[in-house]
């Protein structure tokens, strides 16, 4: 399979299914195998490095095996902002997708292997792919819509039903074969998913047309020249770097644990936030329209890292709770505490319909963005304090009601449908044409903030009470969706005529 392969006359982004573009089905399906990979081993990802050596796993504490995890999944959205540029500057989204799905493969392979530095290596390549495939398959269904308005809006529903389709059946598959069968077994599985979603990508690739065929063109031929002088000068330093950090990790010639380069992480995550924000706000050739909601878009970065801090516990710290107090039968059916990690896209399948036809039945009365995004942080907080009580019920040994965790996730959910969609597309039409997929990077950068964050919080499970935790969580996520309700007036007026 080639990437040769992907291109395709612009005629064939005019084929319809269903009254949306044909491309559409393909990219659905793209990013439903790709999600059923990435949750399918998020769903065992923490329980095998927490796992007894004896039984097939690292052999890891709470701490460090969260930290790693909160680092794996932060990495894996930060990596989306240099995956984008490489798409806008170099070789295009509908390339880039395909270059991606290839490395998640291969990363999957690593951690069927079985051998602890094979594992950590497959992590790192899996990194590298997601953040090629993810902002780019985004950006590529934006460009299926030129017209934009309401049907572009309908398409990122459409498209976010197949991230939560292969979101919900990959803790099934993957986490029944990790905790039944053995671990290795569910990272196959997982692996196996992408291979079946790059063969349909190559297969209906036709149907993209130009959308994310070739890069933007250079403003002048010497700007180009320049371009290739840094790629070079840069993707050189960067390869030479990554193989002495990986050959002096994993050969153990450079002692670092992993707390060591989750805390190393966070600087660079910061500086990078820092950094990126500086150039944003008060660099590049914006017109005062764009720089007015390059504001906007900035506000609702730091509402998304914050939602993901606390939604994304549902890997780390809710996956620990749901293993260790929480029961995990029902009317006698014994399942696999993964399947709890089932709930939330379950929801998301159940509830977006209803949520679309709340925004629509809503007309002139329909929430603006950022007061969805009050909602979002509101409900996953509320999430939080349903389990300050159960804690405290199952701080004496004792394992609570599974109806805890599915309330919880039936919050999370709620808030993960007021603001997740609706961020994608906002930032779709917030971002300036010329710099699409490198907003989407943005997009995903936020979720690696906050993932990070939630990686950091996640590390405290068992040093404090359960029932603080959840409880400090809680107020902080209700807390500052109040605030965003606040700030929505002012932050209407910066995004213009933009919803």
């Amino acid at each position: 399979m080639k990437p040769e392969a992907l291109e395709s006359p612009a005629s064939a982004g005019a084929a319809q299914i269903f009254g949306q573009p044909r491309g559409l089905a393909t990219l659905f399906l793209t990013e439903m195998w790709e999600r059923f990979t990435y949750y399918g081993m998020r769903a065992v990802l923490v329980l095998f490095m927490v796992d007894a050596v004896a039984n097939g796993g690292l052999g890891l504490d709470d701490r460090t095996a969260n930290a790693i995890y909160g680092l794996y999944i932060s990495a894996t959205y930060l990596l989306s902002l240099l995956g984008g540029w490489i798409a806008d500057r170099l070789i295009g989204q509908q390339r880039a997708v395909f270059a991606g799905g290839v490395l998640i493969v291969l990363g999957n392979a690593c951690l069927t292997l079985g051998h602890t530095a094979l594992f950590f290596l497959g992590l790192t390549v899996i990194v590298l792919g997601v953040g090629l495939l993810k902002p780019n398959v985004s950006a590529i269904v934006a460009q299926l819509y030129p017209e934009g308005g309401s049907r572009r809006d309908a398409g990122f529903s459409i498209f976010y039903m197949g991230i939560n389709l292969g979101a919900f059946i990959a803790p099934l598959i993957c986490g029944y074969l990790g905790q039944r069968v053995n671990w290795h077994a569910g990272f196959a599985a997982a692996g196996v998913g992408m291979v079946f979603g790059l063969v349909q990508y190559v297969l209906g690739g036709k149907y993209l047309g130009d959308a994310g065929l070739r890069p933007a063109p250079p403003e002048s031929p010497a700007a180009a020249a320049r371009m290739r002088t840094r790629v070079q000068a840069f993707g050189g330093g960067a390869v030479a770097v990554i193989a002495i950090l990986v050959f002096g990790v994993y050969s153990g010639a450079v002692p670092i644990s992993a707390r060591q380069i989750s805390d190393a992480a966070g600087y660079f995550l910061l500086l990078l936030t820092v950094g990126f924000f500086a150039w944003l706000f008060f660099g590049g050739s914006w017109t005062p329209a764009e720089r007015k909601r390059l504001y906007a878009i900035g506000v609702l970065f730091l509402a998304s890292a914050l939602f993901w801090s606390e939604f994304e516990q549902a890997g780390s710290t809710l996956n620990l709770f749901g293993d260790r107090a929480t029961r995990t039968e029902i009317f006698g059916w014994q399942f696999p505490s993964s399947y709890y990690q089932s709930l939330q896209p379950l929801f998301i399948i159940t509830f977006a319909p209803v949520f679309a036809w709340l925004w629509i039945r809503l007309g002139p009365r329909e929430p603006s963005s950022p007061a969805k995004f009050g909602l979002g942080l509101v409900f996953v907080g509320s999430g939080f304090a349903i389990l300050v009580v159960a804690a405290g019920l199952a701080a004496n040994g004792v394992k609570v009601s599974p109806m805890w965790l599915v309330a919880t996730y039936l919050l999370h959910t709620f808030g993960e449908l007021s603001l997740s969609p609706v961020g994608m597309s906002a930032v779709t039409k917030l971002a300036p044409v010329r710099v699409t997929g490198l907003m989407m990077g943005l997009w995903y950068l936020g979720i690696s903030v906050g993932n990070f964050i939630g990686g950091r919080l996640a590390s405290l499970y068992g040093s404090m009470p359960l029932s603080t935790l959840f409880g400090i969580i809680a107020a902080v996520g209700i807390g500052a969706g109040l605030l965003m309700f606040a700030l929505t007036p002012p932050i209407k007026r910066l995004m213009g005529d933009v919803n």
